[in-house]
């Protein structure tokens, strides 16, 4: 039985058994609900509330994922982390902290650390980054063709990470692809810059939104050169993708 969300489709490890998750938080209710959400996915989850045990937890399960809280009781998220690799060096993960600091997020990402979210977070969050963060390091991939995006006259298949236009394949870098189901998972919602380098990205560019414009340009080019424009630029808010009106 797939226990995954409707709609979307289940993730799995390449063999097919269920993802390995590992939740480290010393709240035993944000650990439970966020363990709960990660069950419904289909995966196999278990929960530590510190460092320590965290470790030993990691031994058995040997997760493919940590969602791992940067303050801990017993320790700090960073030091966990290197303990975590020595286990399982492959293994992805996702810091939870309370600050949202630009100086805690790099340390995060300079200690080893795959991604963030800052608390309060929303649960489809942290499961969306997770999801990506599995699909992006190969160690889980969709048990059945999940349903296409589809907008207007452009189509993405994410599993086997092709789009096309009117019936023409186009081709795209990784960083175009992912920007580009940002914008379809979308339609006619105007996303700003700081949104799409969260999503995108998955870390503070430091007032550098000039890539967001760069990487628009790029699939301007591709998506809509020679046709009707469906990527469009909403002064002083951001961009929307919206289907070519009949």
């Amino acid at each position: 039985m797939n226990s995954s969300r409707p709609g979307r489709p289940a993730l799995a490890r390449p063999d097919g058994t269920p993802v390995h998750v590992l939740v480290v938080d010393d709240d035993p209710d944000l650990a439970e609900v966020l363990s709960g959400a990660l069950r419904y996915e289909g995966w196999d989850v278990r929960t530590a509330g510190d460092g320590a045990t965290a470790v030993a937890e990691a031994r058995t399960l040997l997760p493919d994922a940590v969602v791992l809280d940067v303050m801990l009781p017993d320790a700090d998220g960073f030091a966990v982390l290197g303990s975590l690799r020595a286990v399982k060096p492959d293994v992805c993960v996702l810091f939870l902290t309370a600050r949202d600091a630009v100086e805690d997020r790099i340390a995060g990402i300079t200690a080893g650390g795959d991604d963030y979210v800052t608390k309060p977070f929303s649960l489809e969050e942290v499961v969306a980054r997770l999801r990506g963060l599995l699909r992006r390091a190969g160690m889980a991939r969709q048990t059945v063709d999940g349903p296409r995006l589809t907008v207007g006259d452009l189509v993405m298949d994410e599993e086997a990470r092709e789009v096309t236009r009117a019936g023409e394949l186009i081709e795209l870098t990784p960083t175009e692809f992912e920007l580009l189901r940002f914008l379809m998972l979308n339609p006619r919602r105007v996303l700003s810059k700081a949104q799409i380098l969260d999503r995108v990205w998955s870390y503070d560019f430091g007032g550098k939104a000039h890539v967001v414009e760069l990487y628009i340009s790029y699939l301007r080019k591709k998506v809509d050169a020679g046709r009707a424009p469906m990527i469009h630029t909403v002064r002083g808010s951001g961009y929307v993708l919206k289907p070519v009106a009949r």
